[in-house]
């Protein structure tokens, strides 16, 4: 599913039933030793994603340790973003040559639970909530842009992006009940400048979908 908004040259994979036999890479045990099954299952699973997208790209199978805000460290010369939510694990990966960073984000196609909007959103974003007729729930769906925005942000800057410092604008190309697709802007409300020479980050441009009772949501930013 998440392929089908990844440009050519990202690697991904996905896992939505959890297999027993799964277990983390010794070198990666430590970091969630005291965690929960729950979370013990989306850290291992996610990374299970990932070593099979760097196998695509042609790469070894390696541990995947946590940086900061829990940023996974990816093998030299790799970018990449990792994902998870109830039922769904996903990364994507691609070559530092060719991509400046990656953000994806999954989440449950089901609205946001109740207080939580206000404090995800921008004023324009909840008039466009308000003015947009859509069997779709489109509160989600900011929330989903904002999560792979900070994705695609962390690592070019090493500095936290509040909700309140990007604001996102959607094209809906289908928005049919259950399902949809479409691009997403999303502008970026503070100094961009990047850590890695680069050009100061004003925007990033990525692609959604709704399929299968999941939003997706990916920025891949050259």
């Amino acid at each position: 599913m998440i392929e089908n908004i990844l440009p050519a040259g990202v690697a991904s994979a996905e896992l939505l039933k959890y297999p027993p036999d799964l277990t983390a890479y010794p070198a990666e045990e430590h970091l969630i030793a005291k965690a929960v099954e729950k979370r013990r299952r989306d850290f291992i699973g996610a990374r299970h994603c990932a070593r099979l997208a760097l196998a695509e790209l042609g790469e070894p199978p390696v541990a995947i340790g946590k940086g900061e805000r829990g940023a996974p460290i990816w093998p030299r010369g790799i970018v990449g973003s990792l994902t998870h939510c109830d039922g769904y694990r996903a990364a994507a990966l691609g070559h530092k040559l060719r991509f400046r960073s990656i953000g994806i984000d999954a989440e449950p196609h089901a609205e946001l639970p109740e207080g939580v909007l206000d404090s995800v959103t921008l004023a324009p974003e909840r008039e466009w909530l308000r003015d947009t007729d859509s069997p779709l729930h489109l509160d989600r769906l900011i929330f989903c842009a904002k999560e792979a925005t900070f994705k695609a942000w962390w690592p070019l800057t090493l500095r936290w992006l509040g909700f309140e410092d990007a604001h996102i604008t959607f094209e809906l190309e289908d928005n049919s009940v259950g399902a949809g697709r479409g691009t997403f802007h999303s502008k970026i409300l503070v100094p961009g400048q990047t850590n890695d020479g680069g050009t100061p980050l004003a925007s990033f441009d990525g692609r959604w979908q709704i399929v299968d009772g999941f939003i997706l949501t990916a920025i891949v930013h050259v």
